[in-house]
């Protein structure tokens, strides 16, 4: 499944300056399907020209002879939206869409380590979102409407290929015993909240976020800049806990349950355990691999009671 602006980007023709309006034309001229001619410095986009801007300036009654023999950078929008090749196509809907009425409908710059990759058309993005949604709506998980297993291994195995990852692997310890105490709906409100401060950390640094099932989610970052992301995820978690509680029981910090041998005991409150995997000192060949390694960095981090992440042999605690 598509998911990325990257991967439905196309590449139009880029000018550098200074260069005069009139080249621009003749690409106009000679390229009769584009819409727009990307502006950049050292293969970096700074601008777009844009077919209709250019043309409604060219148009007027001065027009012609105002600019047409003048440089190509008045004519230029400096700000156009630029987005990286792993941004989602949902977050660039919403950007794109955010934009000036007079530009809502000029070309997405894609780009990737900052350099020119190519550019998606409104219609064609709005094209791909509705076919995301469709089949989002098959796969989703129904709770917390995230992609579920097929997705994750999707992109776990495209990840694979790329040059820096961050795999985490996020899930509850004691949430069967939260189910047991206090019901599967205060349970089910409990994981709809976790999700959404997943998301909201992963979706703003980049990631990717799945629900394998139950308690256990699934983020994958293109990068290895996940230490904040996964210390801020803990205190937002830690913060929230006491809303999860009656009173008496978040202030003695344990509750008092059966556990899975059916004895009676003291059981701590739930705690988010975030195992880390990357390939920054490893490679992997497979998704298998990625899993394997991420449950001996989970068993790691679940030996305290504590929130806690995991990457590597360092375990933070909370």
């Amino acid at each position: 499944m598509i998911t990325y602006i990257g991967d439905i980007s196309v590449e139009v023709p880029s000018i550098s300056l200074p260069i005069q309006n009139r080249v621009v034309n003749d690409i106009f001229e000679q390229s009769k399907d584009i819409q727009g001619v990307v502006v950049g410095k050292d293969d970096i986009p700074i601008g777009l020209i844009s077919k209709v801007h250019f043309y409604q300036n060219m148009g007027t009654m001065y027009g012609y002879h105002l600019y047409m023999g003048r440089s190509a950078e008045l004519l230029m929008n400096k700000a156009p939206l630029i987005v990286d090749y792993y941004t989602t196509i949902v977050d660039v809907s919403t950007l794109a869409m955010s934009r000036k009425d007079e530009e809502i409908y000029d070309y997405i710059i894609v780009t990737k380590d900052s350099y020119y990759v190519g550019v998606v058309s409104v219609r064609h993005l709005l094209i791909t979102f509705a076919e995301i949604q469709t089949e989002n709506a098959s796969v989703l998980d129904p709770l917390t409407r995230l992609p579920g297993n097929s997705v994750i291994h999707e992109k776990l195995t495209v990840t694979l290929s790329v040059k820096q990852f961050s795999v985490l692997c996020v899930d509850l310890d004691y949430f069967k015993s939260y189910n047991d105490i206090y019901g599967f709906k205060r349970g089910d409100d409990l994981l709809t909240d976790v999700s959404k401060i997943l998301h909201t950390n992963i979706a703003k640094n980049g990631g990717f976020l799945g629900h394998v099932g139950g308690d256990d989610f699934v983020a994958i970052f293109h990068h290895f800049r996940i230490d904040e992301i996964c210390q801020t995820i803990i205190q937002q978690f830690e913060a929230a806990k006491k809303f999860y509680y009656p009173n008496d029981h978040f202030t003695q910090k344990y509750v008092i349950s059966e556990n899975r041998r059916g004895n009676i005991e003291k059981i701590p409150l739930i705690s988010i355990s975030i195992a880390v995997v990357t390939n920054q000192t490893k490679s992997y060949i497979n998704v298998e691999e990625i899993v394997s390694d991420a449950t001996k960095v989970k068993k790691l981090c679940k030996s305290t009671p504590q929130s806690c992440y995991e990457v590597s042999s360092s375990c933070l605690t909370n």
